[in-house]
């Protein structure tokens, strides 16, 4: 039977259904409903079931899925049921916040699902050999070798946006093949490449848009109440 491709959206879905089952007390609650999973989650209950159908069949209709059974699946489909290491390249200002973020989160949550910042990259010599929240700051110039000898499975781009195809093609030329990138520019991405991209400045321009409509309904009841006056 030819296996179906799983689309990328039920992918990111994934680590949603997954936090909310890890929250859970599997004592109190040994069985969730697609119901219960798609309020904590804002996903439709049937789109939850759609999504779970690519991989099994994993909990039974009326009753829901056993709880412990269901997080254990989505961290094996995840490749979360083993150490995944991860690396940073750009140790600036947004480097360094994203760094002190992710040891609050990996104490809390990204340890327990196998994620570990294992090393940080830059090319000041002021910060190689220091560490920033635990993680040790190496010269980007062994990037390549300690991305194979850790070694490093995803890198996080923190860098200006004029050295980031740099860097990835190197990371890409070492073997690394997932990636989140926050450097502002489009990267030529070769097949086989899974980036995400996290672009402040996009968001925060589309979310103007929303600003201006805020400021037109506030104009629209001013005039209105100055009419009724």
């Amino acid at each position: 039977m030819r296996k179906r491709k799983v689309p990328d959206v039920v992918i990111r879905r994934l680590p949603l259904y997954l936090r909310v089952l890890s929250d859970l007390d599997p004592e109190s609650s040994s069985i969730v409903s697609s119901y219960e999973l798609g309020a904590r989650t804002g996903v439709t209950p049937g789109q939850i079931r759609k999504d779970l159908s690519f991989f099994g069949v994993f909990g039974k209709q009326g009753v829901g899925y056993e709880v412990t059974i269901l997080r254990e699946e989505l961290r094996r489909i995840l490749k979360l049921d083993r150490v995944v290491n991860a690396g940073l390249v750009g140790v600036g200002n947004l480097g360094q916040a994203f760094l002190h973020y992710g040891a609050d989160r990996q104490k809390e949550v990204l340890s327990r699902e196998g994620l570990r910042m294992r090393a940080a990259f830059d090319q000041d010599e002021r910060k190689i050999g220091g560490h920033v929240a635990g993680v040790e700051v190496y010269p980007v110039q062994r990037l390549p070798e300690l991305i194979k000898e850790l070694p490093l499975m995803i890198i996080i781009l923190t860098v200006p946006a004029e050295a980031a195809q740099v860097v990835f093609d190197r990371c890409v030329a070492s073997g690394v093949k997932a990636f989140l990138n926050f450097a502002p520019v489009k990267l030529e991405i070769p097949p086989g490449i899974r980036v995400r991209h996290a672009d402040f400045t996009l968001e925060l321009e589309s979310l103007a848009y929303y600003s201006k409509e805020w400021e037109e309904d506030e104009g629209e009841k001013n005039f209105q109440s100055r009419t009724d006056q």
